[in-house]
Protein backbone atom coordinates (compact mmCIF):
# COMPACT_ATOMS: atom_id res chain seq x y z
CA UNK A 1 0.00 0.00 0.00
CA UNK A 2 1.25 3.64 -1.09
CA UNK A 3 2.12 5.84 1.81
CA UNK A 4 1.14 9.12 1.67
CA UNK A 5 4.39 11.05 1.83
CA UNK A 6 5.06 9.10 -1.54
CA UNK A 7 1.88 10.33 -2.70
CA UNK A 8 2.43 12.58 -5.99
CA UNK A 9 1.35 16.49 -6.09
CA UNK A 10 -1.19 15.37 -8.63
CA UNK A 11 -2.89 13.04 -6.53
CA UNK A 12 -2.64 14.88 -3.25
CA UNK A 13 -3.85 17.93 -4.44
CA UNK A 14 -7.08 15.78 -6.55
CA UNK A 15 -7.76 13.81 -3.44
CA UNK A 16 -7.48 17.58 -1.38
CA UNK A 17 -10.36 18.96 -4.26
CA UNK A 18 -12.45 15.86 -4.52
CA UNK A 19 -13.19 16.11 -0.36
CA UNK A 20 -14.37 19.57 -0.76
CA UNK A 21 -16.05 18.74 -3.72
CA UNK A 22 -17.97 16.56 -1.84
CA UNK A 23 -18.83 18.93 1.26
CA UNK A 24 -19.55 21.54 -1.26
CA UNK A 25 -21.91 19.52 -2.88
CA UNK A 26 -23.41 18.03 -0.09
CA UNK A 27 -23.84 21.56 1.25
CA UNK A 28 -25.02 22.60 -1.92
CA UNK A 29 -27.72 19.63 -1.71
CA UNK A 30 -28.89 20.47 1.95
CA UNK A 31 -29.35 24.28 0.81
CA UNK A 32 -30.82 23.58 -1.94
CA UNK A 33 -33.84 21.41 -0.27
CA UNK A 34 -33.85 24.02 2.23
CA UNK A 35 -34.21 26.86 -0.02
CA UNK A 36 -37.31 24.67 -1.44
CA UNK A 37 -38.83 24.42 1.63
CA UNK A 38 -37.92 28.05 2.54
CA UNK A 39 -40.05 29.14 -0.88
CA UNK A 40 -42.66 26.71 0.10
CA UNK A 41 -43.51 28.45 3.50
CA UNK A 42 -43.07 31.64 1.81
CA UNK A 43 -45.81 30.71 -1.01
CA UNK A 44 -48.04 29.98 2.14
CA UNK A 45 -47.72 33.39 3.62
CA UNK A 46 -47.72 35.08 0.06
CA UNK A 47 -50.72 32.98 -1.73
CA UNK A 48 -52.55 31.27 0.86
CA UNK A 49 -52.90 32.26 4.39
CA UNK A 50 -52.59 36.06 3.14
CA UNK A 51 -55.30 36.12 0.62
CA UNK A 52 -57.62 33.26 3.50
CA UNK A 53 -57.30 36.12 6.03
CA UNK A 54 -58.75 38.74 3.69
CA UNK A 55 -61.36 36.32 2.24
CA UNK A 56 -62.24 35.70 5.61
CA UNK A 57 -63.33 39.10 6.58
CA UNK A 58 -64.79 39.73 3.38
CA UNK A 59 -67.23 35.95 4.13
CA UNK A 60 -67.86 37.96 7.68
CA UNK A 61 -68.95 41.04 5.73
CA UNK A 62 -71.07 39.42 3.36
CA UNK A 63 -72.68 37.66 6.19
CA UNK A 64 -73.52 41.09 8.05
CA UNK A 65 -75.11 42.51 4.79
CA UNK A 66 -77.58 39.32 5.03
CA UNK A 67 -78.63 39.88 8.32
CA UNK A 68 -78.92 43.97 7.97
CA UNK A 69 -81.08 43.27 4.28
CA UNK A 70 -83.23 40.73 6.33
CA UNK A 71 -83.80 42.79 9.42
CA UNK A 72 -84.31 45.99 6.98
CA UNK A 73 -86.99 44.45 5.21
CA UNK A 74 -88.88 43.17 8.21
CA UNK A 75 -88.89 46.58 8.85
CA UNK A 76 -89.87 48.58 5.86
CA UNK A 77 -91.80 45.10 4.13
CA UNK A 78 -90.07 46.65 0.58
CA UNK A 79 -88.74 43.83 -1.88
CA UNK A 80 -85.16 46.14 -2.62
CA UNK A 81 -84.20 45.57 0.63
CA UNK A 82 -83.69 42.17 -0.03
CA UNK A 83 -80.85 43.11 -2.85
CA UNK A 84 -78.34 43.18 -0.19
CA UNK A 85 -79.49 39.40 1.22
CA UNK A 86 -79.10 37.92 -2.80
CA UNK A 87 -75.83 39.94 -3.38
CA UNK A 88 -74.83 38.79 0.20
CA UNK A 89 -75.85 35.30 -0.81
CA UNK A 90 -74.01 34.56 -3.63
CA UNK A 91 -70.47 36.77 -2.65
CA UNK A 92 -70.42 34.16 0.54
CA UNK A 93 -71.09 31.08 -1.95
CA UNK A 94 -67.73 32.62 -4.11
CA UNK A 95 -65.65 33.18 -1.10
CA UNK A 96 -66.19 29.63 0.05
CA UNK A 97 -65.28 28.06 -3.21
CA UNK A 98 -62.09 29.86 -3.19
CA UNK A 99 -61.01 29.96 0.55
CA UNK A 100 -61.94 25.74 -0.02
CA UNK A 101 -58.63 26.01 -2.69
CA UNK A 102 -56.49 27.44 -0.69
CA UNK A 103 -56.98 25.07 2.16
CA UNK A 104 -55.42 21.82 0.65
CA UNK A 105 -52.64 21.44 3.08
CA UNK A 106 -54.71 23.04 6.11
CA UNK A 107 -57.58 20.31 6.80
CA UNK A 108 -57.99 21.93 10.27
CA UNK A 109 -59.55 25.50 8.47
CA UNK A 110 -61.34 23.36 5.75
CA UNK A 111 -62.94 21.75 9.06
CA UNK A 112 -63.60 25.55 10.46
CA UNK A 113 -64.59 27.05 6.76
CA UNK A 114 -67.27 23.78 6.93
CA UNK A 115 -68.67 24.55 10.39
CA UNK A 116 -68.69 28.30 9.64
CA UNK A 117 -71.04 27.36 6.25
CA UNK A 118 -73.43 25.19 8.91
CA UNK A 119 -74.12 28.05 10.99
CA UNK A 120 -74.73 30.16 8.46
CA UNK A 121 -77.04 27.67 7.06
CA UNK A 122 -78.69 27.11 9.90
CA UNK A 123 -79.23 30.78 11.00
CA UNK A 124 -80.37 31.02 7.13
CA UNK A 125 -82.99 28.36 7.94
CA UNK A 126 -84.10 29.61 11.75
CA UNK A 127 -84.10 33.20 11.00
CA UNK A 128 -83.56 34.57 7.48
CA UNK A 129 -86.38 32.33 5.66
CA UNK A 130 -88.94 32.31 8.05
CA UNK A 131 -88.83 36.45 8.65
CA UNK A 132 -88.88 37.00 4.64
CA UNK A 133 -91.25 34.74 4.44
CA UNK A 134 -94.00 36.08 6.77
CA UNK A 135 -93.43 39.45 5.86
CA UNK A 136 -94.27 39.09 2.27
CA UNK A 137 -97.28 37.22 3.90
CA UNK A 138 -98.25 38.70 7.16
CA UNK A 139 -96.82 42.05 7.39
CA UNK A 140 -93.87 43.70 8.89
CA UNK A 141 -95.13 43.73 12.20
CA UNK A 142 -95.05 39.85 12.26
CA UNK A 143 -91.79 39.76 10.44
CA UNK A 144 -89.99 41.83 13.05
CA UNK A 145 -92.03 39.73 15.45
CA UNK A 146 -89.85 36.80 14.75
CA UNK A 147 -86.35 39.28 15.13
CA UNK A 148 -86.08 37.98 18.93
CA UNK A 149 -82.87 37.74 21.21
CA UNK A 150 -82.24 34.44 20.14
CA UNK A 151 -82.41 34.92 16.93
CA UNK A 152 -79.81 37.62 17.68
CA UNK A 153 -77.69 34.98 19.37
CA UNK A 154 -77.98 32.41 16.47
CA UNK A 155 -76.43 35.12 14.36
CA UNK A 156 -73.97 36.10 16.97
CA UNK A 157 -72.75 31.98 16.88
CA UNK A 158 -72.51 32.48 13.23
CA UNK A 159 -70.39 35.28 14.27
CA UNK A 160 -68.02 33.69 16.42
CA UNK A 161 -67.24 30.58 13.71
CA UNK A 162 -66.13 33.33 11.32
CA UNK A 163 -63.59 34.83 14.42
CA UNK A 164 -62.41 31.35 15.36
CA UNK A 165 -61.85 30.79 11.22
CA UNK A 166 -60.09 33.85 10.98
CA UNK A 167 -58.04 33.14 14.15
CA UNK A 168 -57.13 29.37 12.58
CA UNK A 169 -55.98 31.29 9.92
CA UNK A 170 -53.48 33.83 11.83
CA UNK A 171 -52.13 30.55 14.33
CA UNK A 172 -51.44 29.10 10.07
CA UNK A 173 -49.83 32.02 9.12
CA UNK A 174 -47.86 32.24 12.01
CA UNK A 175 -46.54 28.76 11.57
CA UNK A 176 -45.58 29.53 8.22
CA UNK A 177 -43.81 32.47 9.45
CA UNK A 178 -41.69 31.12 11.59
CA UNK A 179 -40.83 27.59 9.78
CA UNK A 180 -39.71 30.54 6.80
CA UNK A 181 -37.87 32.37 9.65
CA UNK A 182 -36.41 28.48 10.71
CA UNK A 183 -35.27 27.11 7.22
CA UNK A 184 -33.96 30.98 6.44
CA UNK A 185 -31.79 30.76 9.28
CA UNK A 186 -30.59 27.49 8.52
CA UNK A 187 -29.55 28.50 5.05
CA UNK A 188 -27.44 30.52 6.38
CA UNK A 189 -25.94 28.00 9.22
CA UNK A 190 -25.62 26.07 5.60
CA UNK A 191 -23.73 28.94 3.43
CA UNK A 192 -21.34 29.80 6.98
CA UNK A 193 -20.49 26.07 6.58
CA UNK A 194 -19.49 26.35 3.13
CA UNK A 195 -17.77 28.92 3.22
CA UNK A 196 -15.60 27.61 6.02
CA UNK A 197 -14.91 24.85 4.07
CA UNK A 198 -13.42 27.05 1.54
CA UNK A 199 -11.33 28.68 3.85
CA UNK A 200 -10.20 25.60 5.36
CA UNK A 201 -9.65 24.15 2.53
CA UNK A 202 -8.05 27.32 0.72
CA UNK A 203 -5.53 27.60 4.09
CA UNK A 204 -4.71 23.91 3.89
CA UNK A 205 -3.85 24.51 -0.03
CA UNK A 206 -1.86 27.11 0.87
CA UNK A 207 -0.60 25.30 3.46
CA UNK A 208 0.44 22.30 0.99
CA UNK A 209 1.79 24.14 -1.84
CA UNK A 210 4.04 26.19 0.37
CA UNK A 211 5.45 22.94 1.83
CA UNK A 212 5.71 20.84 -1.06
CA UNK A 213 5.68 22.95 -3.59
CA UNK A 214 7.48 26.39 -2.79
CA UNK A 215 10.23 25.54 -0.41
CA UNK A 216 11.15 22.18 -2.71
CA UNK A 217 11.18 24.65 -6.05
CA UNK A 218 13.26 27.79 -4.00
CA UNK A 219 15.94 25.30 -3.09
CA UNK A 220 16.01 23.75 -6.43
CA UNK A 221 16.29 27.50 -7.88
CA UNK A 222 19.04 28.23 -5.46
CA UNK A 223 20.93 24.86 -6.38
CA UNK A 224 20.35 25.93 -10.24
CA UNK A 225 21.62 29.63 -9.76
CA UNK A 226 24.74 28.06 -8.11
CA UNK A 227 25.30 25.89 -11.52
CA UNK A 228 24.55 29.20 -13.45
CA UNK A 229 27.04 31.36 -11.52
CA UNK A 230 29.29 28.92 -12.84
CA UNK A 231 29.93 25.72 -10.32
CA UNK A 232 29.47 23.26 -13.07
CA UNK A 233 30.52 20.54 -10.72
CA UNK A 234 27.78 21.35 -8.16
CA UNK A 235 25.32 18.32 -7.91
CA UNK A 236 21.75 19.02 -7.62
CA UNK A 237 19.27 17.08 -4.97
CA UNK A 238 15.70 17.87 -5.00
CA UNK A 239 13.17 17.24 -1.99
CA UNK A 240 9.43 17.04 -2.24
CA UNK A 241 6.86 15.25 -3.80
CA UNK A 242 8.07 12.40 -6.49
CA UNK A 243 7.88 14.92 -9.85
CA UNK A 244 10.53 17.53 -7.96
CA UNK A 245 12.62 15.00 -7.13
CA UNK A 246 12.31 13.31 -10.99
CA UNK A 247 12.96 17.05 -11.94
CA UNK A 248 16.17 17.46 -10.00
CA UNK A 249 17.10 14.63 -11.39
CA UNK A 250 16.68 15.78 -15.02
CA UNK A 251 18.11 19.14 -14.18
CA UNK A 252 21.28 17.41 -12.72
CA UNK A 253 21.46 15.64 -15.95
CA UNK A 254 21.27 18.19 -17.83
CA UNK A 255 24.08 19.94 -15.81
CA UNK A 256 26.43 17.15 -16.08
CA UNK A 257 25.32 16.78 -19.66
CA UNK A 258 26.09 20.74 -19.81
CA UNK A 259 29.41 20.35 -17.93
CA UNK A 260 30.51 17.37 -20.49
CA UNK A 261 29.79 19.72 -23.31
CA UNK A 262 31.41 22.61 -21.98
CA UNK A 263 34.77 20.62 -21.53
CA UNK A 264 34.41 19.45 -25.37
CA UNK A 265 33.47 23.44 -26.38
CA UNK A 266 37.04 24.53 -24.13
CA UNK A 267 38.56 21.98 -26.65
CA UNK A 268 36.84 23.29 -29.90
CA UNK A 269 37.57 26.62 -28.94
CA UNK A 270 41.12 25.86 -28.48
CA UNK A 271 41.01 24.75 -31.43
CA UNK A 272 39.48 27.40 -33.32
CA UNK A 273 41.84 29.60 -31.93
CA UNK A 274 44.39 27.67 -33.93
CA UNK A 275 42.71 27.76 -37.11
CA UNK A 276 41.70 31.32 -36.22
CA UNK A 277 45.76 32.30 -35.72
CA UNK A 278 46.36 29.83 -38.94
CA UNK A 279 43.48 32.35 -40.81
CA UNK A 280 44.53 34.72 -39.96
CA UNK A 281 48.17 34.05 -41.04
CA UNK A 282 46.44 32.87 -44.68
CA UNK A 283 44.20 36.46 -44.41
CA UNK A 284 47.47 38.16 -44.50
CA UNK A 285 49.40 35.93 -47.01
CA UNK A 286 46.24 37.09 -48.97
CA UNK A 287 46.05 40.61 -48.37
CA UNK A 288 50.28 40.78 -49.52
CA UNK A 289 49.41 38.96 -52.43
CA UNK A 290 46.70 40.60 -53.76
CA UNK A 291 48.62 43.93 -53.13
CA UNK A 292 51.00 41.63 -55.13
CA UNK A 293 48.14 41.46 -57.72
CA UNK A 294 47.00 45.04 -58.18
CA UNK A 295 50.79 46.21 -58.03
CA UNK A 296 50.71 43.59 -61.46
CA UNK A 297 47.83 44.92 -63.01
CA UNK A 298 49.49 48.40 -62.88
CA UNK A 299 52.52 46.69 -63.71
CA UNK A 300 50.39 45.12 -66.85
CA UNK A 301 48.14 48.20 -67.16
CA UNK A 302 51.11 50.59 -67.23
CA UNK A 303 54.81 49.10 -67.72
CA UNK A 304 53.89 45.54 -69.74
CA UNK A 305 51.55 47.68 -72.15
CA UNK A 306 54.74 50.07 -73.03
CA UNK A 307 57.17 47.51 -74.24
CA UNK A 308 53.94 45.84 -76.06
CA UNK A 309 52.91 48.41 -77.79
CA UNK A 310 56.74 48.98 -79.07
CA UNK A 311 57.25 45.66 -79.81
CA UNK A 312 53.69 45.30 -82.30
CA UNK A 313 54.68 49.00 -83.93
CA UNK A 314 57.90 47.65 -84.51
CA UNK A 315 57.05 43.97 -86.03
CA UNK A 316 54.47 46.13 -88.40
CA UNK A 317 56.72 48.64 -89.53
CA UNK A 318 59.21 45.30 -90.52
CA UNK A 319 56.09 43.98 -92.05
CA UNK A 320 55.08 46.92 -93.99
CA UNK A 321 58.83 48.23 -94.86
CA UNK A 322 60.07 44.53 -95.94
CA UNK A 323 56.96 42.70 -97.14
CA UNK A 324 58.02 40.94 -100.31
CA UNK A 325 61.74 41.74 -100.14
CA UNK A 326 62.36 38.86 -97.61
CA UNK A 327 61.60 35.01 -98.31
CA UNK A 328 57.99 34.24 -98.07
CA UNK A 329 58.74 32.56 -94.70
CA UNK A 330 60.02 35.62 -93.51
CA UNK A 331 57.09 37.40 -94.32
CA UNK A 332 55.00 34.52 -92.47
CA UNK A 333 57.37 34.95 -89.39
CA UNK A 334 56.67 38.52 -89.48
CA UNK A 335 52.75 38.13 -89.80
CA UNK A 336 52.82 35.64 -86.58
CA UNK A 337 54.92 38.47 -84.25
CA UNK A 338 52.43 41.15 -85.37
CA UNK A 339 48.86 39.08 -84.86
CA UNK A 340 50.64 37.17 -81.41
CA UNK A 341 51.59 41.03 -80.43
CA UNK A 342 48.02 41.90 -80.97
CA UNK A 343 46.53 39.51 -79.31
CA UNK A 344 48.52 39.76 -76.29
CA UNK A 345 47.68 43.66 -76.07
CA UNK A 346 43.50 42.71 -76.55
CA UNK A 347 44.36 39.73 -73.53
CA UNK A 348 45.54 42.19 -71.34
CA UNK A 349 42.87 44.41 -71.84
CA UNK A 350 40.31 42.33 -71.61
CA UNK A 351 41.46 40.53 -68.56
CA UNK A 352 42.07 43.96 -66.77
CA UNK A 353 38.65 44.73 -67.27
CA UNK A 354 37.17 41.37 -66.14
CA UNK A 355 39.54 42.37 -63.34
CA UNK A 356 38.04 45.79 -62.37
CA UNK A 357 34.27 44.37 -62.56
CA UNK A 358 32.71 45.16 -59.28
CA UNK A 359 36.29 46.35 -57.92
CA UNK A 360 36.27 49.93 -59.77
CA UNK A 361 32.45 51.23 -59.16
CA UNK A 362 30.91 54.01 -59.52
CA UNK A 363 27.96 53.23 -57.88
CA UNK A 364 24.08 52.50 -59.02
CA UNK A 365 21.79 54.48 -60.65
CA UNK A 366 18.38 54.17 -62.77
CA UNK A 367 19.80 53.24 -66.31
CA UNK A 368 17.44 53.00 -68.96
CA UNK A 369 18.39 50.38 -71.31
CA UNK A 370 17.15 51.83 -74.07
CA UNK A 371 19.69 54.98 -74.12
CA UNK A 372 22.00 51.81 -73.38
CA UNK A 373 21.08 49.72 -76.18
CA UNK A 374 21.21 53.40 -78.35
CA UNK A 375 25.37 53.16 -77.29
CA UNK A 376 25.49 49.58 -77.89
CA UNK A 377 24.10 50.46 -81.17
CA UNK A 378 26.88 53.13 -82.01
CA UNK A 379 29.79 50.80 -80.58
CA UNK A 380 29.25 47.61 -82.75
CA UNK A 381 28.54 49.44 -85.91
CA UNK A 382 31.81 48.84 -87.60
CA UNK A 383 30.78 44.90 -86.95
CA UNK A 384 27.53 44.67 -88.48
CA UNK A 385 28.74 47.30 -91.30
CA UNK A 386 31.03 44.22 -92.60
CA UNK A 387 29.04 41.45 -91.42
CA UNK A 388 25.48 43.39 -92.57
CA UNK A 389 23.74 42.66 -89.64
CA UNK A 390 20.48 43.89 -88.79
CA UNK A 391 20.27 44.97 -84.80
CA UNK A 392 16.65 45.20 -83.19
CA UNK A 393 14.94 45.99 -79.61
CA UNK A 394 12.03 46.26 -77.99
CA UNK A 395 10.42 48.19 -75.57
CA UNK A 396 13.55 47.76 -72.42
CA UNK A 397 12.95 48.81 -68.70
CA UNK A 398 14.86 51.20 -66.43
CA UNK A 399 16.62 49.36 -63.73
CA UNK A 400 19.27 49.96 -61.29
CA UNK A 401 22.75 49.33 -61.85
CA UNK A 402 26.20 50.84 -63.23
CA UNK A 403 25.77 52.09 -66.69
CA UNK A 404 29.26 51.47 -68.71
CA UNK A 405 28.78 47.91 -67.42
CA UNK A 406 25.56 47.50 -68.60
CA UNK A 407 26.50 48.79 -71.58
CA UNK A 408 29.84 46.36 -71.66
CA UNK A 409 27.24 43.42 -71.05
CA UNK A 410 24.75 44.54 -74.10
CA UNK A 411 27.81 45.04 -76.66
CA UNK A 412 29.85 41.97 -75.50
CA UNK A 413 26.58 39.94 -76.12
CA UNK A 414 25.41 41.89 -79.83
CA UNK A 415 29.56 41.64 -81.05
CA UNK A 416 28.93 37.83 -80.18
CA UNK A 417 25.73 37.33 -81.78
CA UNK A 418 27.51 39.11 -84.94
CA UNK A 419 30.85 37.34 -84.86
CA UNK A 420 29.14 33.75 -84.99
CA UNK A 421 26.96 33.89 -87.87
CA UNK A 422 26.24 31.41 -90.58
CA UNK A 423 28.02 31.84 -93.48
CA UNK A 424 25.71 33.48 -96.58
CA UNK A 425 22.99 34.61 -93.70
CA UNK A 426 22.90 38.09 -92.81
CA UNK A 427 22.51 38.51 -88.92
CA UNK A 428 19.95 39.10 -87.36
CA UNK A 429 20.22 40.34 -83.04
CA UNK A 430 16.78 41.13 -81.06
CA UNK A 431 17.23 42.24 -77.93
CA UNK A 432 13.72 42.29 -75.34
CA UNK A 433 13.00 41.75 -71.93
CA UNK A 434 9.80 40.93 -69.83
CA UNK A 435 8.69 41.29 -66.41
CA UNK A 436 8.93 37.52 -64.24
CA UNK A 437 8.33 37.89 -60.77
CA UNK A 438 10.36 40.36 -59.42
CA UNK A 439 13.31 40.52 -62.25
CA UNK A 440 13.57 41.46 -65.82
CA UNK A 441 14.49 38.97 -68.01
CA UNK A 442 16.38 40.14 -71.15
CA UNK A 443 17.15 38.16 -74.12
CA UNK A 444 19.59 38.83 -76.76
CA UNK A 445 18.68 35.96 -79.75
CA UNK A 446 20.37 35.69 -83.14
CA UNK A 447 19.98 33.37 -86.32
CA UNK A 448 23.67 32.30 -86.03
CA UNK A 449 25.12 29.19 -85.75
CA UNK A 450 23.78 28.20 -82.25
CA UNK A 451 25.21 26.43 -79.23
CA UNK A 452 24.75 22.62 -78.23
CA UNK A 453 22.99 21.75 -74.72
CA UNK A 454 26.16 20.09 -73.55
CA UNK A 455 28.60 23.15 -73.83
CA UNK A 456 25.36 25.72 -72.43
CA UNK A 457 27.50 26.14 -69.01
CA UNK A 458 31.10 25.85 -70.42
CA UNK A 459 30.81 29.03 -72.37
CA UNK A 460 30.98 31.59 -69.46
CA UNK A 461 34.13 29.81 -68.01
CA UNK A 462 37.48 32.34 -68.69
CA UNK A 463 39.13 31.49 -71.61
CA UNK A 464 36.23 28.49 -72.79
CA UNK A 465 37.00 28.48 -76.91
CA UNK A 466 34.72 25.91 -78.71
CA UNK A 467 36.48 26.69 -81.56
CA UNK A 468 40.19 27.51 -82.69
CA UNK A 469 41.23 30.62 -82.74
CA UNK A 470 41.48 30.67 -86.07
CA UNK A 471 38.23 30.67 -86.83
CA UNK A 472 36.82 33.08 -85.05
CA UNK A 473 38.94 35.94 -83.14
CA UNK A 474 38.73 36.89 -79.77
CA UNK A 475 40.76 36.14 -76.26
CA UNK A 476 37.53 33.72 -74.49
CA UNK A 477 37.17 36.42 -71.94
CA UNK A 478 33.21 38.13 -73.23
CA UNK A 479 30.84 35.98 -72.06
CA UNK A 480 32.57 35.43 -68.71
CA UNK A 481 32.63 39.22 -68.58
CA UNK A 482 29.38 38.93 -69.22
CA UNK A 483 28.40 36.64 -66.67
CA UNK A 484 30.31 38.58 -64.20
CA UNK A 485 28.44 41.96 -64.82
CA UNK A 486 24.99 40.23 -64.15
CA UNK A 487 26.07 38.70 -61.25
CA UNK A 488 27.27 41.94 -59.64
CA UNK A 489 23.63 43.26 -60.64
CA UNK A 490 22.38 40.48 -58.45
CA UNK A 491 20.73 38.39 -60.99
CA UNK A 492 21.52 35.37 -63.42
CA UNK A 493 22.85 34.43 -67.37
CA UNK A 494 21.89 31.36 -69.30
CA UNK A 495 21.69 29.68 -72.96
CA UNK A 496 18.06 28.90 -73.61
CA UNK A 497 18.47 25.86 -75.59
CA UNK A 498 15.07 25.74 -76.61
CA UNK A 499 14.81 27.99 -79.75
CA UNK A 500 14.70 26.54 -83.34
CA UNK A 501 17.86 28.23 -84.30
CA UNK A 502 20.29 30.76 -83.87
CA UNK A 503 21.37 31.17 -79.73
CA UNK A 504 19.19 33.13 -77.49
CA UNK A 505 21.45 34.09 -74.42
CA UNK A 506 18.70 35.17 -71.36
CA UNK A 507 19.85 36.94 -68.14
CA UNK A 508 17.82 38.68 -65.48
CA UNK A 509 18.13 41.99 -63.66
CA UNK A 510 16.12 42.80 -60.14
CA UNK A 511 13.28 45.43 -61.34
CA UNK A 512 11.92 48.36 -59.59
CA UNK A 513 9.18 48.58 -56.52
CA UNK A 514 7.37 50.51 -59.17
CA UNK A 515 7.85 48.21 -62.05
CA UNK A 516 6.57 45.24 -59.90
CA UNK A 517 3.41 47.35 -58.57
CA UNK A 518 2.32 47.82 -62.52
CA UNK A 519 2.70 44.61 -62.93
CA UNK A 520 0.54 43.44 -59.97
CA UNK A 521 -2.11 46.34 -60.90
CA UNK A 522 -2.46 45.43 -64.33
CA UNK A 523 -2.13 41.32 -63.73
CA UNK A 524 -5.57 42.09 -61.18
CA UNK A 525 -7.46 44.58 -63.57
CA UNK A 526 -6.54 42.37 -66.61
CA UNK A 527 -6.40 38.37 -65.47
CA UNK A 528 -6.23 37.21 -69.21
CA UNK A 529 -3.43 40.29 -70.38
CA UNK A 530 -0.74 37.72 -69.72
CA UNK A 531 2.10 37.37 -67.00
CA UNK A 532 4.60 40.03 -68.01
CA UNK A 533 4.96 43.74 -69.25
CA UNK A 534 7.52 43.13 -72.29
CA UNK A 535 8.30 39.65 -73.42
CA UNK A 536 10.16 37.99 -75.94
CA UNK A 537 7.37 35.89 -77.55
CA UNK A 538 5.01 34.98 -75.09
CA UNK A 539 2.04 37.04 -75.68
CA UNK A 540 3.33 40.12 -73.41
CA UNK A 541 3.18 43.54 -74.96
CA UNK A 542 6.71 43.60 -75.39
CA UNK A 543 6.22 41.27 -77.83
CA UNK A 544 3.95 43.18 -79.93
CA UNK A 545 6.86 45.91 -80.44
CA UNK A 546 9.27 42.87 -81.17
CA UNK A 547 7.20 41.70 -83.91
CA UNK A 548 6.30 45.96 -85.47
CA UNK A 549 10.83 45.55 -85.45
CA UNK A 550 10.81 43.26 -88.13
CA UNK A 551 13.20 41.13 -85.94
CA UNK A 552 12.65 37.16 -86.50
CA UNK A 553 14.87 34.47 -87.54
CA UNK A 554 14.74 32.83 -91.01
CA UNK A 555 13.81 29.65 -92.04
CA UNK A 556 17.03 27.94 -92.17
CA UNK A 557 18.48 24.82 -90.14
CA UNK A 558 20.13 25.07 -86.61
CA UNK A 559 23.78 24.74 -87.70
CA UNK A 560 25.90 21.52 -85.94
CA UNK A 561 28.93 24.22 -85.94
CA UNK A 562 29.15 25.58 -82.63
CA UNK A 563 30.06 29.61 -81.27
CA UNK A 564 32.27 29.83 -78.49
CA UNK A 565 31.97 32.22 -75.33
CA UNK A 566 34.59 34.81 -76.34
CA UNK A 567 33.11 38.38 -77.26
CA UNK A 568 35.10 41.21 -78.88
CA UNK A 569 34.31 44.28 -78.44
CA UNK A 570 34.22 46.69 -81.43
CA UNK A 571 34.64 50.62 -80.58
CA UNK A 572 32.66 52.50 -83.16
CA UNK A 573 30.97 56.08 -83.15
CA UNK A 574 28.85 56.73 -80.38
CA UNK A 575 25.98 58.09 -82.10
CA UNK A 576 22.68 56.75 -81.77
CA UNK A 577 20.52 54.36 -83.69
CA UNK A 578 19.26 55.49 -87.19
CA UNK A 579 15.37 55.38 -88.43
CA UNK A 580 14.03 57.15 -84.76
CA UNK A 581 11.49 55.16 -82.89
CA UNK A 582 8.12 53.60 -84.17
CA UNK A 583 6.68 51.60 -81.28
CA UNK A 584 10.47 49.68 -81.73
CA UNK A 585 14.09 50.13 -82.13
CA UNK A 586 15.57 49.30 -85.20
CA UNK A 587 19.40 49.30 -85.71
CA UNK A 588 20.14 47.91 -89.56
CA UNK A 589 23.41 48.42 -91.10
CA UNK A 590 24.44 47.15 -94.96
Amino acid sequence: MTRVGDWTLRRRVVTLLTVVAVLLIGLAGGEVALAAKNRTHIDAILNKTGPLRVQAQELLNALLDQETAVRGYAVSGNPADLTPYEAGRKREQDLVASMQRLVDDYPELRQEIRLVEERAEAWRQAVAVPVVTTTQQNGTTAGQALITDQAREQFDEVRGAVDHLQQEIFEARQRSAEDVLRTSNLLVVLLIAALAVVIIAGSMLLVSLDKMVIRPLTGLADQVREVAEGDYQHGIAGAGPPEFLRLAEDVDAMRRKIAKDLAEVREARERIEWVNSQLQKQAEELTRSNRDLEQFAYVASHDLQEPLRKVASFCQLLQRRYAGQLDERADQYIAFAVDGAQRMQRLINDLLAFSRIGRLTTGFTEVDMNKVMGDVAGQTEAARQYADAELTWGELPVIRGEEPLLTNLLANLVSNSVKFRRPDVPPKVHVSARLVGDEWEISCQDNGIGIEPEFADKIFVIFQRLHAKDAYPGTGIGLAIVKKIVEYHGGRVWVDTGVEEGTAIRFTLPALPEDIEAATASASDEPAAGDGVAGDGDGTPGDAVESAAGAGTGGVPAQADRRDDETETTDGPGRAPEGGRTGDMRETVG
